[in-house]
Formats: C-alpha cells, sequence, structure tokens
C-alpha cells in the first residue's frame, strides 16, 4: 500500500494537525501514538507499514500526527501539548474524518490520551485498545514500576544531546525494537523516522508530559470495552503495569504477548493484531449509550456576601451580584464550561478539560477582584452522572467540599486536577491533606497559580 493521502484540519485553539485515513473495515479505528510521529514516514519502515496494513484489513484506519510532531505544525510548547490540548486533537481529526464514534488504539503516551478520552467521551467511542501503556510517568511509593528519577533524567539528556543521531537510535532499537535490532536497514529507517517526528525540543516536551502524567484516578471511571495488551518481557513498559491498568478499568480484558518489543509495530505482530480485530469486532455489535461520563467540576462561592451586602445596601449589592453573574457566564463560556446550577451566589459549572476548568477559575477570581469582591473556587475531576441538564455524582459532592476548604481568592484544587493538568503552565502549591465532610479518607489539596504568579 502506497502512503494514504495527507489531510489537515485545524483545531479550535488553531493548530494545524496531518492526517491519513485508509481501510475498509465496517468501523473506524483511530491510532494515537506515543508521540514519535510522522504520518508519511511511518509507511517506509517496514514493520510499521505491515501493522498500519494489518489495521486496515479490517477496520477504516485514522493516524494523525500530534501537534508538535511529523507534519502537524511545529509551534508546540509545554503549555500546548497538555493531555487536555491533545484529546481536543483527537476529537478534531475524528470530526475530519467523519467518525461520530471509533475505537482507539493508542500506545505509550497516546494509550493515556485514549483512556482519558474514553472516560470523558464515552459516546464517540466504541471501545480502547491500550498498548505497552503506563499509568503513572515515574516510580512512587504506591506505583513500584517504571523509571525513577534518576533513570529519567539521564534519558531526558540523551534526547537533548543525542535525538535523532545513528547512535541513540541503535540503543533505542535494541531496547525498544530488540526483534528488528540487528538489521541496519531497520536502524537506518528509524532514524530517518524519528528526525522526521520529532526535533529534540519537542521529543523533550513530550516525553517529559509522560513522565509527569499519572492517570490512575480515571481508570475506574472508563466504561466502555477496554483491552490492554502487553508484551511480558517488555523491558521499558513492565508487564506489572499493563496488569495494574487492566485490574483497575472495569470490566477490562488483559492480552499478554510473548516477546520484548514495546511498540506494537514491531515482533510478532499477528498473534497482537488478531487479538484485537475479535476484541473491536466484538464490541462493534455491541455499543451502548452511556449517562455517566469524567468531567471536571467547578463551584465558587462569594467571600463575605453578607456583609457586603449589608454595607452597600440592597439595590447597590443586586445590582453587583447581577454583574458579577453576568461576567462569571462570560468566563464560562471562554473557557468551554457548562453553567449547572446558580445557588445564591455561588456558581456550578462542569467542563470537558481540568486545565481549563483551573484557569476559568483564577479568571473569576481576578475578574471579581476588580468589582471589589473576593470569590474563593473548588475544582475536581471525577465521574459525574448525567440526567438531562442535571450533574450528579459523588464527584460533586467532592467538589463542592474543595471549594468550602479554600480560602478567599483560591482556587483549591485535588490531586486528580493536579495530576491530568501536567505541562499546562499551571503551578499547585500543596495545602496537606483534609478530611472532607460526608466523604471517607482524607484528601490532598492544592492552591492553583499560573507558573510566575504564586
Amino acid at each position: 500500500m502506497d502512503s494514504p493521502e495527507v489531510q489537515y484540519v485545524k483545531t479550535p485553539d488553531g493548530a494545524h494537525l496531518a492526517f491519513q485515513v485508509f481501510g475498509q473495515g465496517p468501523y473506524d479505528l483511530v491510532v494515537v501514538p506515543g508521540f514519535a510521529s510522522n504520518v508519511e514516514q511511518q509507511w517506509r519502515v517496514e514493520p510499521f507499514a505491515r501493522g498500519l496494513r494489518l489495521l486496515g484489513s479490517f477496520a477504516r484506519v485514522i493516524v494523525f500526527d500530534p501537534r508538535g510532531t511529523g507534519l502537524s505544525d511545529q509551534n508546540t510548547t509545554a503549555s500546548s501539548a497538555t493531555l487536555e490540548a491533545q484529546i481536543d486533537d483527537i476529537r478534531a481529526v475524528m470530526d475530519a474524518a467523519g467518525a461520530e464514534r471509533a475505537a482507539l488504539f493508542g500506545f505509550e503516551l497516546g494509550a493515556n490520551l485514549c483512556a482519558v478520552f474514553a472516560a470523558a467521551q464515552p459516546s464517540r467511542v466504541i471501545a480502547c485498545v491500550l498498548h505497552g501503556s503506563v499509568a503513572r510517568g515515574i516510580r512512587g511509593p504506591d506505583y513500584p514500576w517504571g523509571w525513577n528519577a534518576d533513570q529519567w533524567d539521564e534519558y531526558l539528556d540523551n534526547i537533548d544531546r543525542r535525538w535523532g543521531s545513528q547512535g541513540f537510535t541503535d540503543e533505542l532499537a535494541r531496547e525498544y525494537y530488540p526483534t528488528h535490532a540487528a538489521d541496519p536497514v531497520f536502524r537506518r529507517g528509524l532514524a530517518s523516522f524519528f528526525r522526521a517526528a520529532a526535533s529534540p525540543g519537542a521529543a523533550l516536551v513530550f516525553e517529559g508530559l509522560l513522565r509527569e502524567t499519572d492517570i490512575r484516578d480515571v481508570l475506574p471511571t472508563i466504561q466502555v470495552p477496554v483491552l490492554v495488551t502487553h508484551r511480558v518481557d517488555d523491558p521499558t513498559a513492565l508487564v506489572e503495569e499493563g496488569r495494574y491498568i487492566a485490574a483497575n478499568i472495569p470490566g477490562a480484558r488483559l492480552l499478554e504477548l510473548d516477546g520484548a518489543d514495546h511498540y506494537p509495530f514491531s515482533g510478532d505482530q499477528e498473534s497482537l493484531m488478531n487479538g484485537i480485530e475479535r476484541f473491536l469486532g466484538a464490541a462493534h455489535g455491541e455499543q451502548v449509550d452511556f449517562d455517566r461520563i469524567l468531567a471536571t467540576v467547578l463551584f465558587t462561592d462569594l467571600v463575605g456576601s453578607t456583609e457586603t451586602a449589608v454595607r452597600i445596601a440592597d439595590r447597590a449589592w443586586k445590582d453587583l451580584l447581577a454583574s458579577h453573574h453576568r461576567r462569571v457566564r462570560s468566563l464560562l463560556a471562554r473557557f468551554r464550561g457548562r453553567e449547572v446550577d446558580v445557588a445564591g451566589d455561588g456558581f456550578f459549572a462542569v467542563f470537558d478539560g481540568p486545565a481549563r476548568a483551573v484557569r476559568c477559575g483564577l479568571a473569576i477570581c481576578e475578574d471579581a477582584r476588580s468589582l471589589g469582591l473576593d470569590v474563593r473556587v473548588g475544582v475536581h475531576t471525577g465521574e459525574v452522572e448525567l440526567d438531562a441538564q442535571a450533574v450528579r455524582g459523588i464527584a460533586v459532592h467532592i467538589g463542592a467540599r474543595v471549594a468550602a476548604k479554600a480560602g478567599s481568592g483560591e482556587v483549591l484544587v485535588s490531586s486528580t486536577v493536579k495530576d491530568l493538568v501536567a505541562g499546562s503552565g499551571l503551578t499547585f502549591d500543596g495545602r496537606g491533606e483534609h478530611e472532607l465532610k460526608g466523604l471517607p479518607g482524607r484528601w490532598q489539596v492544592f492552591v492553583a497559580s499560573e507558573s510566575g504568579t504564586s
């Protein structure tokens, strides 16, 4: 198969993404790569082309270059390559390709994107396949796998100094593509692919994002069918990480495969692709609608509103409150939030991205100060239940309790929000663990600010 035609779509924030569509299957399949991607060059590396041909034999396949890589716009910075922005990119590519609902196949960072997209947009997802994936980028006391900080520092230093060189590519081939590492033709093609896929700076941005990402709180909220595939001798992402992911997604299946190749388009592809084809074929025939999604909730509350109302008299207070409400609604619209309810002088809104919700909260606090008011804001990301225009669920209660802990002029967020906005340019100051009224356990909370303003 020759390289399919390259098409472009412009995202809501103005990035142009390159994508291709090929195959003749009964359902759409979106392939979400880790980060090193070039939709034209991948057809010139035979193991990659073979994997794509196998996918196209049973699905209509949509492949794309993430922002900052391959043929897509290259002006990528850490603040523009967040999980939130890249999830918007998946949606934009699906819309451009005419895929109302699709299966998702992701690996490395792409698997994390698929997991969050499926949790937040289940009505657009038939099923998910997560290959060679990790739930947390860096090893921790409660996640004893993956690289530690020193290993990450060494790897990122090598990217900074040696990305795209034949010597560094040979080392990566031995670790990530051992089946083909002895083939000099493959290694030369892989080096060329890496150079065409990403600059050293882009590689640092995306791999740094993977290092900081933690999607463990997202996994239990995924409702769509999920297949976790992992090669048992993968030295980069240990099979225990795949087992952890499968165990924490309700109903997920785990397919353990022989071999040590980290990437799906390497090594024994038949066993992997046959498993994917069977799984997606069954899921395609069992599509259901969902009324629960992953969402970010935001609560606001005016501080000292009673005292202010007494001080300035009823009529002036009503006018001031009406102005505040108009301006909050304008900010909700700017940051793509949806107003759910207004109780007294406080708002309850939902967002499809946590970074947008936090930035909206910061803007609301700043705007309120310009009116002589003080606002406290709470933000949490979790599973909510949709009932017509109403939004319910434990995540709503958590968000309200977090807001109640915020100080005047503060945007207080849960640890889940902090974990999902890595690379966004937001900073967080830990405020310790707290009991939240009516909720079990103790909860870590953080005060949010824009970088350079805390």
